[in-house]
């Protein structure tokens, strides 16, 4: 970036800053979304909730299937990254 080109682009350098922050606030989320071990651990928790009557089969089923695409989001992620 020349001296000129600088200067003028200036006032968006706070805007490239914010987007580059959102950037990464994004992917870190990503990651903790896509995370297998979150999901099983998701999973688990649905299942404990079930046991204890606090959700009924249709929402538990609804909510695992879910969590099952997640999953299966997750590992094709993981084959083209």
């Amino acid at each position: 970036m020349g001296l000129i080109s600088g200067l003028l682009t200036l006032p968006l350098a706070p805007l490239r800053g914010l987007t580059a922050v959102a950037e990464q606030i994004l992917q870190q989320a990503e990651e903790i979304y896509y995370d297998p071990a979150t999901i099983r651990r998701e999973l688990e928790e649905l299942d404990r909730l079930r046991e204890d009557g606090e959700i009924d089969d249709a929402t538990a089923t609804a909510r695992e299937d879910e969590l099952i695409d997640r999953l299966m989001e997750a590992q094709e992620r993981g084959r083209r990254g």
